[in-house]
């Protein structure tokens, strides 16, 4: 027991640091955010003891509205705080992918299992809704690089529907805030133990991929990508 408490008494300083921090880097974004919480807290607080007057329980129905104000202001400063995130992700590389490893249980992610000698980066995503191949990088030639990863993944697991996304702010592709919704708004195929079946079979033919022998050091020079622009990756 006293081990347990002292446990928890060095979570608490974390924790409080941890918000702490948090609120800094959204006042960096969103600088009323000090005033919009203040603001919902004691709004909420005043309308919910001003019904206990009215009632003839001001300290019970106080008690009550005290911790809804503290869960309301709690949940608008999570709200704003992921939005503020977002946006000082948004256009940086991996932004996708920090978003994706961050997905609910459910979603085995992969990252960069394509990459070509621009740097456009194509992500996977395996979930009861199939594959999500997420690209970030240059539309156009994201399209080629995720036809190529389509054909190739197509000899594992060539009867799962396999959904591509570009995250992106132009015309059809999905910002950066909204990946997560979209990708748990595809219709759900696969049940959980088939999940795992895919995303094995998948990695089992990435790690063949990844075993063929490969030169030291940096690319040769006059060596060309195969097609699609997909780059072979070292063994671990």
């Amino acid at each position: 027991m006293a081990r347990k408490e002292k446990a928890q008494d060095s979570e608490t300083p974390g924790r409080m640091k941890q918000i702490a921090l948090t609120y800094k880097m959204t006042k960096r974004a969103d600088r009323w955010i000090g005033l919009i919480i203040s603001a919902v807290g004691l709004g909420t607080f005043a309308v919910i003891l001003a019904f206990g007057f009215w009632i003839g329980h001001p300290i019970y129905v106080g008690i009550l509205g005290f911790l809804v104000a503290l869960l309301a202001t709690a949940i608008v400063f999570g709200r704003r705080a992921e939005r503020a995130a977002f946006g000082q992700m948004e256009g940086q590389p991996g932004a996708a992918a920090a978003v994706l490893e961050n997905m609910r249980r459910g979603i085995a992610f992969t990252p960069a299992v394509a990459v070509n000698r621009n740097q456009d980066v194509v992500h996977r995503a395996v979930g009861k809704c199939g594959v999500v191949l997420v690209g970030e990088g240059n539309p156009n030639r994201l399209k080629a690089l995720m036809a190529a990863e389509r054909r190739r993944m197509n000899r594992a697991v060539s009867e799962v529907p396999v959904h591509d996304v570009i995250v992106g702010r132009g015309e059809g592709q999905v910002e950066l805030k909204k990946l997560r919704s979209t990708i748990l708004k595809f219709p759900r195929v696969l049940a959980g133990p088939r999940v795992t079946e895919v995303n094995d079979r998948l990695r089992a033919m990435g790690d063949l991929m990844s075993n063929m022998p490969l030169p030291k050091g940096p690319m040769p020079k006059g060596m060309r990508l195969p097609k699609g622009g997909n780059m072979p990756r070292r063994g671990r």
